[in-house]
């Protein structure tokens, strides 16, 4: 690493002691030491700068800003004698340095981690500069021969001289250009396989359906058996306003595809325009003839028939038209994704409101039990049988079952607003949803027998996310085909005419004769040569845009899978703490049993049975609780296995290889020589 900035030195100085030679041979005045200092503190400079580049880059970049530097300092001296300025030529050859290496490193673009890495890249670069070096002494040997012209105008080169000049610029020129090629290409990004669930799924408890059809139907819904939520999902897929905009989103890009899909036929229009003007008496059509001056003129051009077509030799059209396709594709699979997010977001409320309306039934009972416990404490102290502390005790157990009665309302209502957006209603919409109780059946589905496969054709997600990646991968084969020649053709046939006059009637027996027919067939052929690395730039913008879509595809596969695992845990614990949470309401049931029956012998009191009431019902609160989690982890299996989405794509369909076509080495060449 620490040689190269010494070969940098070395080679700016030698050239910048070979300064004198050369000025002379181009027929400029001798250098000072002080100029040649300058020159050699710049080559210092630039070349400790870009000490990026290899190290025969600097040297190269060296002669041709002397070149050029020299072709403009001739040029003023003849016209403004720069002679005396000693300064003159430094600040010419500063100034074009430091334009020709911004511009190289540009090009090259090598980072120093490249060093003693890129051997085969080293050994062409060694093998470019002998061919310059040979170039520049065949250049060196023919300039000596023709000292007699030494003005840089191009129309006063003898023609040996041009042409000595041409081969110059022919041979540098592609030299400097194909360090603008493609350097080193990363690979890109990878599909990854469906991750393995089998101890997951094991582990999860829940039956595995060996049939074929054992995927969710997209209705998945009717599987809870509540003609209430059947009706809420049905609206809201009706009104639900983000669901609207989806589907504008998924028109739109449908109708992408139809503008992509017009390129690949020819276009067809007619024009008809007139055209009355005035020539100026003193204007400029009047200088060159003065007959003209003054007069008006008037011209009516029909042209029933205009083609266009471009032929699409390499697919850049159809190209495009298949990166629409599948962003289109993509646009229906979110536009599923939207309706399976509304479908589940729709049932989870229901879901959590029915648990609610559950527990306000529950909470309305214990404040009633908590009321006659305060009454009860309240007498007792009256007819002295208990002191004061009971009816504080009894107070503040009664204000606690009312806040939470109050907060099992505000939940419940929350929810039911939520309802009411979601189907594109008011809050009163739903204000009366949970007062006629409907039950709910659990619905879990079972497992299908190849889930971490069939995730792709059954996740809308999923299934977008492959299709943005190979509209991504179409997109690079479209900028592929920017480097290779195009060809299009225009045809046009109608009638034109004008006549000098300010009368439009007379152009009637001009017009419609068969002299003013014509006719035009007009066939390009149009081959980028040196864009600057704009094609090169659009080339790797499309291949970033592919490898963010493939690596985006691959993080919804691993959160499509986690989504299922999490969900599959979520199941067996809420299923696990229903169970011991029944077996508690059970229990206390008895017990709430054995002491009616000692109260009817006088063993208890009513104090006593009050108490074993609210036992009860705080096990009963607690159960639909969970019973509400159960409800929701199976909304939650229903979404991460698909809600009944089958129009994804085959799972065993070849995923796309943008750099396996066989553009790539064709455009890799043409970038090599070109630059883009």
């Amino acid at each position: 690493m620490e040689k190269y900035p010494q070969i940098h030195w070395r080679s700016a100085t030698g050239l910048a002691q070979q300064d004198k030679k050369t000025d002379t041979r181009m027929g400029l005045p001798e250098t000072d030491e002080s100029r040649a200092s300058s020159l050699l503190s710049a080559a210092r400079a630039i070349g400790l700068k870009k000490s990026v580049l290899f190290h025969w880059k600097p040297g190269f970049i060296w002669i041709l800003s002397k070149f050029f530097a020299r072709l403009i300092y001739k040029k003023t001296n003849t016209l403004w004698n720069l002679t005396p300025i000693r300064s003159a030529e430094t600040f010419l050859t500063f100034l074009a340095l430091r334009v020709v290496s911004a511009l190289a490193s540009r090009c090259w673009n090598i980072p120093d981690w490249q060093y003693g890495t890129h051997q085969n890249y080293l050994q062409r670069s060694r093998r470019r500069v002998n061919l310059t070096q040979k170039v520049l002494t065949a250049f060196s040997s023919l300039s000596s021969k023709l000292k007699t012209r030494t003005s840089l105008a191009y129309f006063q080169f003898s023609g040996f001289e041009r042409f000595s000049r041409a081969f110059f610029f022919i041979a540098i020129i592609p030299s400097l250009v194909s360090a603008c090629g493609p350097t080193n290409q990363s690979e890109r990004a990878h599909f990854i396989e469906p991750p393995k669930m089998q101890q997951t799924l094991a582990a999860s408890g829940l039956k595995i359906n060996h049939e074929e059809a054992s995927w969710p139907k997209e209705e998945w819904w009717h599987n809870y058996r509540n003609p209430e939520l059947n009706h809420l999902i049905a609206k809201a897929l009706e009104d639900n306003q983000n669901l609207k905009k989806a589907a504008d989103t998924l028109q739109e890009a449908d109708a992408s595809v139809r503008v992509a899909g017009a390129k690949l036929l020819p276009a067809l229009q007619s024009d008809y325009w007139g055209r009355q003007s005035r020539n100026p008496i003193r204007g400029v059509v009047a200088s060159y003839n003065p007959l003209q001056g003054g007069l008006e003129k008037t011209a009516f051009f029909l042209t029933p028939f205009v083609m266009t077509w471009e032929l699409d030799f390499w697919g850049k059209n159809r190209a495009a038209l298949e990166a629409a396709i599948g962003a289109a594709t993509a646009q229906a699979a979110e536009f599923e994704q939207t309706r399976l997010l509304l479908t589940t977001s729709v049932a989870r409320a229901y879901v959590r409101g029915y648990a609610y309306s559950k527990q306000l039934e529950i909470t309305n009972e214990l404040v009633s039990i908590r009321k006659e416990l305060l009454n009860l404490a309240e007498t007792r102290f009256q007819t002295g049988l208990d002191t004061a502390d009971g009816i504080q005790m009894a107070r503040s157990d009664f204000e606690s079952a009312i806040r939470r009665e109050a907060t099992v309302r505000a939940a419940l209502t929350i929810q039911q607003d939520a309802l009411a957006r979601m189907i594109g209603e008011g809050p009163d919409a739903t204000r009366g949803v949970f007062t006629k109780q409907k039950g709910l059946v659990l619905s879990i589905p079972k497992l299908p027998k190849h889930l971490p496969i069939e995730l792709l054709a059954h996740r809308p997600d999923l299934a977008a996310a492959l299709s943005r990646a190979e509209a991504a991968a179409e997109r690079i084969h479209l900028a592929k085909t920017l480097f290779l020649p195009s060809i299009d053709l225009s045809l046009a046939s109608g009638i034109e005419a004008s006549v000098t006059t300010s009368s439009m009637s007379l152009l009637s027996s001009r017009l419609f004769t068969p002299g003013a027919s014509g006719f035009s067939v007009v066939p390009g052929f149009h081959l980028p040569i040196f864009q600057a690395g704009r094609l090169t730039g659009t080339l790797e913008i499309q291949r970033a845009e592919y490898d963010q879509a493939v690596n985006s595809y691959n993080e919804t596969l691993l959160q499509s899978a986690q989504q299922v695992a999490d969900t599959l845990a979520n199941i067996k614990r809420a299923n696990t703490e229903f169970e011991a949470q029944s077996h508690l309401v059970q229990a206390a049931n008895n017990q709430l049993e054995l002491a009616q029956a000692r109260l009817r012998d006088g063993l208890k009191d009513r104090r006593e049975i009050l108490q074993e009431q609210i036992d009860l019902l705080e096990s009963k609160f607690i159960q639909k609780t969970l019973d509400g989690d159960r409800m929701v982890a199976s909304v939650d299996l229903y979404q991460a296995l698909g809600g009944g989405y089958s129009d994804g794509p085959n799972p065993l369909k070849p995923r796309p290889a943008p750099e396996s076509d066989p553009l790539t080495p064709v455009v890799d060449k043409i970038q090599s020589i070109t630059g883009g």
